[in-house]
């Protein structure tokens, strides 16, 4: 049986994230170009992000192993609200991924729920996240975890 871990992602992580980071990043563009239209190579603009919220306190960037091998990933923080609002913060999550040969073995889930405990156990009140309105399987996902559809964003290309 594989061996599931979720941990914390490191710097020296870095090189064995950009793969799946650009992956990420094709997938959203072919869904959805309007949304995401890339620059060339967004992965090596993005891993530089990444690496600055390593050491946040209040962001959660998280790794998944199946047996020792990196399968994905999971990358999230926590944005101010308008002062309009009763919540004044929330956790946004950035990205998930996971590889096509590892999908379906809990790894998604076990880093979406991880997440959500770490933001739990610093007060985060609420956590949000972006679905591309044709990735059913992410939304049925998010939805297994405890997410709810709250609005639908669109888009007017000029």
């Amino acid at each position: 049986m594989d061996t599931l871990t979720i941990r914390s992602a490191t710097t020296d992580d870095l090189p064995f994230v950009l793969p799946m980071v650009a992956q990420t990043c094709a997938f959203h563009q072919r869904i959805a170009p309007a949304k995401y239209p890339f620059r060339p190579e967004p992965e090596k603009g993005y891993i530089r992000w990444l690496a600055s919220q390593i050491p946040q306190p209040r962001s959660v960037f998280l790794l998944a192993e199946l047996d020792q091998r990196i399968v994905g990933f999971l990358i999230a923080t926590v944005d101010p609200e308008i002062p309009i609002y009763t919540v004044k913060e929330y956790g946004f999550i950035h990205d998930v991924w996971v590889d096509e040969d590892a999908r379906q073995h809990g790894v998604g889930r076990a880093l979406i729920l991880e997440m959500v405990a770490r933001f739990r156990a610093i007060g985060v009140p609420q956590i949000r996240l972006d679905v591309v309105a044709t990735n059913t399987p992410a939304e049925q996902l998010f939805a297994s975890c405890g997410f709810a559809v709250a609005t639908k964003e669109m888009i007017a290309e000029l």
